[in-house]
């Protein structure tokens, strides 16, 4: 069944401000400036005030006007992330060889590097996306902590690390190393 027309309607706060220009979005806020390239997607953008933005898809089927909805959140989280940001925890986890992180600097680019895991020789790198910064935190033992403005770029990161330390060839019921999202939130806690 095709739909004439959907219509999704985006709520833009006051420090924030919303460019669409060929169906690439750019949200400026307080914490600098994103983009998002939203050309493999059919829809319409009409811009109802400096408030409001109103996303439409003219005769969709079912899976088409559920991509609506997505763009609405790709949208959202963009908004989220330059008044915000957003902020993931990461924990090493270990039985018997303790896991040494370092974020290193190699040729201009950053790294994490992970040493010692399963007691293993082999060093693994993980390149750091840009806009993504990361630091051992001070308050806890054995825990990574990534930040940045882009959620993709964040929780792209933290993937990274994850499936850098699956185990390979034991038992993943006993073995049960590797680095874990712990806690996922924003820079800009909820006064």
């Amino acid at each position: 069944m095709k739909y004439i027309q959907t219509d999704q309607i985006l709520d833009i706060p006051e420090d924030v401000t919303v460019d669409i220009k060929a169906k690439v979005v750019k949200v400026t806020g307080p914490r600098g400036t994103l983009t998002k390239d939203l050309k493999h997607i059919d829809v319409t953008f009409t811009k109802l005030n400096n408030r409001a933005i109103k996303i439409t898809v003219h005769n969709g089927d079912r899976k088409h006007v559920a991509a609506l909805r997505t763009v609405k959140s790709l949208i959202a989280n963009l908004i989220t992330g330059v008044t915000k940001g957003y902020k993931y925890k990461m924990r090493f986890v270990y039985a018997h060889f303790p896991i040494n992180v370092n974020v290193i600097e190699t040729d201009g680019q950053k790294f994490v590097e992970i040493r010692n895991f399963l007691g293993e020789k082999r060093v693994r790198n993980v390149k750091i996306h840009e806009g993504v910064t990361m630091e051992l935190s001070t308050a806890q033992k054995d825990e990574l902590i990534v930040t940045g403005n882009s959620l993709e770029a964040v929780s792209q990161n933290c993937a990274d690390i994850k499936q850098i330390c699956n185990v390979r060839n034991k038992d993943i019921r006993k073995f049960l190393d590797g680095i874990y999202v712990s806690e996922r939130g924003t820079i800009v806690e909820n006064v």
